[in-house]
């Protein structure tokens, strides 16, 4: 009974954080609709779903193994690598976007220059955010990490509106995101206060040695997570070629009203359910009683906004964003229920990396990547392919949860 007491205190501190976190930008979408067109929407969410994928490499997803290391050197042999690794990445991602729009290629086509120049330090900026916020779980610090985040939510919110204010235009949002992201890193860095990096060119002895030992990481988890976010970035990237920035700015207010409370309520169950996970597995050998009354709460916390998106969607987009936004919230009616096991599957997912299982979630990544390419690659309607990428990906979602669940039992050993 204690023990659960202390991890839902746990969980209302991150949820806190994560409130206001996400409170701020959904508060500030509503003047961004309506102050910004659907196409320039897109074109900044292609933008931002870029970043998002190239982040999750440039992290080697290191950043999930500071959970398990508690000894400072090994946590700032961590911050080593993944400052190099994701300087490394930063660099390649501009050259790569610059070539790109040389070649004409269409996913970019339809980024600005600024957008392209920028790519390279939104990904930096995202992927040592993201080791610091793992940095404060492993050291329990969930009031500070929230702080963090509220400063980098709200800073984002507020240049983004001050800069469409000023009659600055589309470019507002690329502007007010990258301010955002520095301030909420430094905030994060002084009240977190993380070890500090000394990277070099490349990494010495001690950070070959950390790779070496933390390897199912970027051998499994890296290209696993990969995945995973490029089948969430998939759709929007593949919607924009196809139908353009229209129908892909439709499609992103969707995602990130839809994505919200994964992000505020998921998210937080998440933080804690890490560090539960790992004690209950070295003191007991599984971490079915943490992993049982988590799927509980999320049941609980997801049916309810589920069911309202179902059935009233296209009235509340219009009502929030503007009547030209009702076709969003259309397609919000039909990814609801796909959202709702989202919602469920994706704190509890972190059980695969406790148990040493990260090739059971890599193979179903993979399918799920093969089942987004081949929905959106067949030529149909938008909605068509939305419903049958709701479809498929929810049968998948099913069995990802019973896989968790084999895994939170600890039946088969480690890989």
């Amino acid at each position: 009974m204690k023990q659960a007491s202390t991890y839902w205190k746990h969980v209302a501190t991150v949820l806190g954080g994560a409130l206001g976190a996400q409170a701020l930008p959904l508060l500030a979408a509503p003047f961004i609709t309506r102050w910004c067109t659907p196409a320039e929407v897109g074109a900044f969410s292609v933008w931002l779903g870029i970043v998002a994928v190239a982040a999750i490499g440039a992290t080697l997803r290191l950043e999930a193994a500071m959970i398990l290391d508690h000894g400072s050197g090994d946590q700032r042999t961590c911050f080593n690598v993944v400052a190099w690794s994701a300087g490394a990445v930063a660099i390649a991602m501009t050259l790569a976007a610059v070539l790109a729009r040389a070649a004409g290629l269409p996913m970019v086509s339809s980024l600005s220059w600024a957008a392209l120049l920028t790519l390279g330090l939104g990904t930096w900026l995202t992927a040592y955010m993201q080791t610091t916020l793992a940095y404060a779980t492993s050291q329990g610090a969930f009031g500070k990490a929230a702080k963090a985040k509220i400063w980098g939510a709200g800073s984002i919110a507020a240049f983004q509106v001050g800069l469409l204010l000023a009659g600055v235009g589309g470019v507002s949002l690329l502007a007010g995101q990258l301010a955002g992201l520095f301030i909420g890193l430094l905030a994060a860095t002084l009240l977190l206060k993380p070890p500090r990096p000394r990277p070099g060119l490349w990494p010495g002895v001690q950070e070959r040695r950390y790779l070496h030992r933390r390897s199912a990481f970027w051998r499994f988890s890296l290209p696993s997570n990969l995945l995973n976010v490029l089948v969430g970035q998939l759709p929007l990237f593949m919607i924009g070629a196809r139908h353009g920035a229209l129908a892909a700015g439709l499609f992103a207010l969707t995602q990130r009203v839809l994505s919200a409370p994964i992000a505020l309520l998921a998210s937080s169950v998440l933080e804690v359910f890490k560090r539960q996970s790992v004690k209950d597995f070295q003191a007991h050998g599984n971490c079915r009683d943490a992993y049982r009354y988590t799927f509980k709460a999320l049941v609980l916390l997801g049916l309810g906004p589920s069911l309202v998106l179902f059935f009233f969607s296209p009235q509340l987009f219009a009502w929030a964003f503007g009547e030209n936004w009702r076709p969003a919230g259309e397609l919000a009616q039909i990814l609801a229920p796909l959202y709702f096991l989202n919602f469920i599957a994706s704190p509890l997912s972190y059980v695969f990396y406790v148990a040493g299982k990260q090739k059971m979630d890599l193979v179903w990544q993979v399918a799920l990547f093969g089942m987004t390419l081949g929905v959106f690659a067949v030529p149909a309607s938008l909605h068509q392919s939305v419903g049958w990428y709701a479809t498929g990906y929810s049968v998948l979602y099913v069995v990802y949860l019973y896989m968790s669940w084999y895994c939170s039992q600890n039946r088969v050993a480690p890989a």
